[in-house]
């Protein structure tokens, strides 16, 4: 090896360990694929929520269904949430074995930091809006709020989620100003776009 190659083979050998050091490098393509299945699921029963009339429950009090309806709607959100994240620390500490890495170190320690602000901040706008019966805004706001919170946390990452990041924001955008549609971009946010870039992380980083 002439001192050329060595020289390019160190420089690389700093480049890979200085990117451990700050990206989280066990996230999983196939979570990416899971959180869009769960998404895609969580909207049709939001679907069925809002606009199937063939209920079993009737309220004829508007406030009272309003409460019941944004109940439901924060309920299958939550647990579409808890799902994914549950299925993404899975995979995430099955391919750090796999790569002889920590699953929880100081570099997921800020991730989940930079993740937290703003999807906490989001949920919290987004209950707010149910509840005073903004149905028509909170797709579009966990849209933009789900984007800030994947491109504040794309440092700790593969530089393609910011992509994704943007991606979200610009779909939220347009489901506001087309409120009849929210339901429809929450599922090419989360479900669709979920799906196509897991594929492409997987295909790229797992196999």
């Amino acid at each position: 090896m002439n001192p050329t190659e060595s020289y390019q083979k160190d420089l690389e050998s700093i480049r890979h360990l200085m990117e451990r050091s700050v990206k989280f490098l066990s996230l999983s393509g196939l979570s990416g694929i899971l959180a869009g299945v769960y998404a895609l699921i969580g909207t049709f029963f939001a679907y069925r929520i809002l606009y199937d009339q063939q209920t079993p429950f009737d309220y004829h009090d508007p406030d009272v269904k309003a409460i019941v309806i944004a109940s439901r709607l924060i309920l299958i959100a939550f647990l579409v949430l808890v799902t994914s994240l549950a299925t993404g620390y899975w995979l995430a500490a099955r391919k750090a074995k796999r790569l002889g890495l920590k699953v929880w170190d100081a570099t997921s320690k800020r991730l989940v930091i930079n993740l937290a602000i703003p999807l906490f901040t989001g949920g919290i706008f987004i209950g707010i809006l149910l509840l005073r019966g903004y149905y028509e805004l909170a797709a579009p706001a966990s849209l933009v709020f789900y984007g800030l919170a994947l491109i504040q946390a794309s440092s700790n990452l593969v530089d393609e989620i910011r992509y994704l990041g943007y991606l979200e924001i610009l779909i939220g955008l347009i489901a506001a100003v087309l409120p009849g549609y929210g339901l429809y971009a929450w599922a090419l946010g989360f479900g669709g776009l979920h799906i196509l870039y897991g594929s492409l992380m997987f295909k790229k980083y797992d196999s």
